[in-house]
């Protein structure tokens, strides 16, 4: 597994990982802005981010920067009360693994609480769900579930923070199953996913979370869970497919497949997150993924101005049966969706 790391050492100073990571974090805290979904709530665009530089401050031991950051969620606690996303939804109840990430950081007891609640409303059946919502839990899915790709970085990462901070198998058992069943219903067999089973487009960002969700699974499940052969699959099905779609940069495009779309950095810095840790991991073959990463990283950080803000993120994208849809997206620049898979990438590569 040492030979692997080469890939990754004696990178140009201007993609040295600590030094992107303390620019996109301390971006970050500087910024002090909250990314709202509908107006109303903590996005989980910001919610990953912040995870990602928190992350980031554990790793290189800056308590500055830590301390920073979890100031920042006392406010919300006590000042922005009305920022705290309700429980109803997928995109809502992520929102949940940012205080069980905080405490398996701090050990502060509140953090649990609160997590854990999100974590245990995504499969507690309100009064108001559909027949189908109702279907799913009787099957012994989220009542969120709806086959949409996105979804397998949502509940994913949700469950398997709620299994670190616990450490009860119930929530790793949840998201591998539910994991199962989104790889089963999406998963084409070039190894890429439509958006979702009535969408058969490869949208780049989509197909990133799904990636990126299979690796923090694969990260905690033991080898003699049911599910991880399926799921260790499905992810090597991908990441070999994935080195076939990259555009001449190293980088991958905002539909996957298509030639003549442009280059999206969110989800290529997904895919390259999700190739870094296979190789660290010893999933991946180093001498065939390592120099995939490699390059990736290195073209994705040309993408990064000066302030630390991301160039070429698309921006929030529903499902659309449309395929001119996702050709038209715009293009954003310091966008959250682009700036926290490059914090998982800069974490990734500083993890030991």
């Amino acid at each position: 597994m040492g030979k692997s790391y080469n890939y990754f050492s004696n990178l140009p100073e201007s993609c040295n990982p600590e030094k992107v990571g303390y620019l996109l974090s301390s971006h970050f805290i500087k910024d002090g802005k909250h990314m709202l979904h509908m107006g109303k709530w903590i996005s989980y665009p910001e919610t990953f981010v912040w995870e990602g530089a928190l992350e980031y401050a554990y790793l290189t031991h800056h308590k500055q920067l830590l301390d920073s950051l979890e100031h920042r969620f006392i406010i919300l606690l006590v000042k922005e009360k009305n920022l705290l996303p309700p429980m109803y939804h997928v995109d809502m109840n992520m929102f949940g693994s940012l205080p069980l990430l905080l405490y398996q950081i701090t050990g502060k007891t509140d953090y649990l609480t609160i997590g854990i609640k999100y974590a245990e409303t995504q499969w507690t059946v309100p009064a108001t769900a559909t027949s189908e919502q109702r279907e799913f839990s009787r099957r012994g899915y989220s009542w969120q579930s709806r086959l949409w790709i996105d979804d397998m970085y949502m509940i994913t990462i949700l469950q398997v923070e709620a299994f670190k901070a616990t450490k009860n198998p119930v929530y790793m058992d949840r998201a591998a199953k539910e994991m199962s069943y989104y790889l089963e219903h999406l998963q084409c067999s070039n190894g890429l996913f439509y958006h979702a089973s009535d969408v058969p487009y490869y949208w780049g960002r989509g197909n990133g979370w799904v990636a990126a969700g299979m690796v923090e699974l694969l990260k905690i499940l033991p080898f003699k869970n049911k599910y991880r052969d399926k799921i260790m699959s499905g992810y090597k099905k991908m990441m070999k497919s994935l080195r076939f779609f990259r555009n001449a940069g190293g980088l991958w495009n905002q539909l996957i497949d298509r030639n003549d779309c442009w280059t999206e950095t969110s989800g290529s810095a997904m895919f390259t997150y999700s190739m870094i840790t296979g190789v660290k991991k010893g999933w991946l073959n180093p001498r065939i993924y390592g120099p995939v990463a490699r390059k990736a990283w290195i073209t994705m950080v040309s993408f990064l101005n000066s302030n630390g803000d991301v160039r070429n993120v698309c921006a929030g994208t529903n499902k659309k049966n449309d395929l001119q849809y996702y050709y038209d997206r715009p293009q954003c620049t310091g966008d959250y969706h682009g700036q926290a898979p490059y914090l998982w990438c800069v974490n990734a590569l500083l993890d030991r």
